[in-house]
């Protein structure tokens, strides 16, 4: 008779046409006994089939177990007399399928070990599952193959591929099914921060010239497209203002995310060189007298975003010349002073004014530009540092610490260091 025709003809608990009794020992008050049958039990148990198989084997089989386990064993009895279709029908949560399929691997039940991982193959994890569930499979040896394909290390190239379409996403300017585009590119942004994050599998995706490529171009045109939004909020300010500052902070929004990025993977002077290149236009637009009264929200953003240039120029992390890292000083140092009262005025003036530059914000840039400034040669130091005394606004950034150090260094520099030139015009230096 087939499985199907067992499963058909015998029911668990029929006295009937039992020949065979199992009964769990367990502490608790319990029904033990359960009337079964020993076609069924062989053909479905290998763990039976050996107890029905011995010699000395009586009509009772005894089973210890603990009162935690007792509700499994009693489920794999009744699902001993189910057809392999009605057995996947019949699993409702990973939880109740992984406490089984410790027992029928045990009990060695073929049948229902296999459909339990057919099970968990299709359905969706819990994080706090999926450990749970690696240990149990990981005694199956190949009958789990199924489930460990899907948390097995993905090769380098699908890695690569994956990353390349997350990249292009992330920096795209259009999508194809508004009005998600901007949630699915915000998750892209997030994922490809994500796999960036330094650990062992980091270099599978940033060290390959092609990653980097396309990264590369994806900042070109996130600037391009950011230069072009603050064109057309100073052409058209007067026609959708609100709009107008709502697309530019999102280019800006996608050029911050870009910092973030690109300072894992080597690429921030890209980032830096392209920023101070295009600074001047940007703040001839921002400062222009018919944008005084609005774009607060990018006003703010900007200085968040040269905050990072700053801090990668300052500290050492991306090396310029000496001409590029005053040039930078003196377009944004200005501004940046300009600003800070003005948003201060604001917030105090309105309430629940939501643009200001934070103290985070502010202690980060006012260090940056101190280191940036104490790198300068000593006259360009001489000149940054004039111009700060002569302004009315000298409490922010405070370059205080920046102008003792430069006056100890005036000071002591003859004792320290002698410069002149040989008889062929090669400098010379003595200490």
């Amino acid at each position: 008779m087939d499985k199907a025709g067992i499963a058909k003809t015998y029911k668990l608990g029929d006295r009937s046409t039992s020949d065979i009794i199992v009964r769990l020992r367990n502490s608790e008050g319990r029904p033990e006994w359960f009337y079964c049958h020993s076609s069924v039990l062989t053909k479905k148990s290998k763990f039976f089939a050996d107890r029905l198989s011995s010699p000395d084997c009586s009509n009772c089989i005894e089973i210890h177990c603990t009162d935690f386990e007792y509700d499994h064993h009693v489920k794999l009895l009744r699902l001993l007399y189910l057809s392999a279709d009605s057995l996947l029908d019949s699993w409702d949560s990973v939880r109740s399928v992984l406490d089984v399929l410790q027992l029928a691997v045990a009990l060695h039940c073929e049948e229902i070990t296999q459909s339990c991982v057919q099970y968990l193959e299709a359905v969706p994890w819990e994080d706090k599952e999926e450990e749970e569930i690696l240990k149990v499979v990981s005694g199956l040896g190949p009958l789990a193959m199924p489930i460990l394909a899907r948390i097995q290390p993905v090769d380098i190239i699908a890695t690569k591929n994956v990353f390349l379409s997350a990249i292009r996403f992330a920096t795209s300017t259009t999508g194809p099914c508004p009005p998600f585009t901007d949630e699915l590119k915000t998750s892209a942004q997030e994922q490809v921060e994500y796999m960036l994050v330094e650990d062992e599998d980091m270099p599978l995706v940033t060290a390959n010239d092609e990653v980097k490529s396309e990264v590369k171009m994806g900042l070109a045109k996130m600037f391009s497209i950011f230069e072009k939004e603050l064109c057309s909020m100073l052409s058209e300010y007067h026609l959708s203002a609100e709009a107008g500052e709502k697309k530019v902070l999102q280019s800006l929004g996608d050029l911050e995310w870009m910092c973030n990025i690109l300072s894992k993977m080597d690429l921030m002077k890209d980032f830096v060189s392209s920023w101070v290149e295009i600074s001047t236009n940007v703040l001839g637009v921002v400062q222009d007298t018919k944008l005084d009264s609005i774009m607060w929200g990018v006003k703010v953003k900007l200085i968040e975003v040269t905050g990072k240039v700053l801090d990668a120029v300052g500290y050492g992390n991306v090396i310029l010349p000496a001409a590029g890292r005053v040039h930078l000083l003196k377009i944004w140092l200005p501004y940046i002073r300009k600003m800070k009262p003005l948003l201060d005025l604001k917030g105090n003036e309105e309430m629940g004014f939501p643009y200001k530059m934070d103290d985070d914000l502010c202690q980060s840039i006012e260090g940056a530009i101190i280191s940036l400034v104490l790198a300068l040669p000593s006259n360009d130091q001489a000149d940054i540092l004039a111009d700060w005394m002569q302004t009315e606004q000298m409490t922010y950034p405070d370059l205080t610490e920046a102008f003792e150090v430069w006056c100890y260094r005036t000071k002591s520099a003859k004792r320290r260091v002698v410069v002149g030139l040989d008889g062929v015009g090669n400098p010379t230096v003595s200490l």
